[in-house]
């Protein structure tokens, strides 16, 4: 098909400031996981789409499908929408004592 461009689920950015391989970005409304390190002013590649274990704060998730947001404060995934930024979804449930969770990714528009 002459008007399909790529997957979509990676992209490439010009890193504002150091970015390291596997550590979330906030680009706009979307977050990005770098796929490589890079410098300043660099291209690198980065995932905006995907199940990733992501930093969270100490909150239960009971089910799948509960919205999260990125605090970009704290560099953490939490449940609360109180000045964070949208990123995705649970993919798997969490105890509160977990500082890590499975989260999808679902960029903004």
């Amino acid at each position: 098909m002459k008007i399909f461009v790529q997957e979509g689920r990676t992209l490439d950015f010009v890193a504002d400031g150091a970015v390291k391989a596997g550590v979330p970005v906030l680009v706009g409304v979307i977050l990005v996981i770098p796929a490589t390190n890079a410098a300043a002013g660099q291209t690198y590649s980065g995932w905006i789409e995907g199940v990733f274990v992501l930093p969270c704060q100490g909150q239960a998730w009971a089910t799948n499908c509960i919205a999260l947001y990125w605090d970009a404060a704290n560099a953490r995934v939490t449940t609360s929408a109180n000045g964070n930024t949208k990123i995705g979804m649970t993919a798997a449930p969490k105890v509160a004592a977990d500082i890590v969770g499975n989260v999808k990714l679902l960029p903004s528009v």
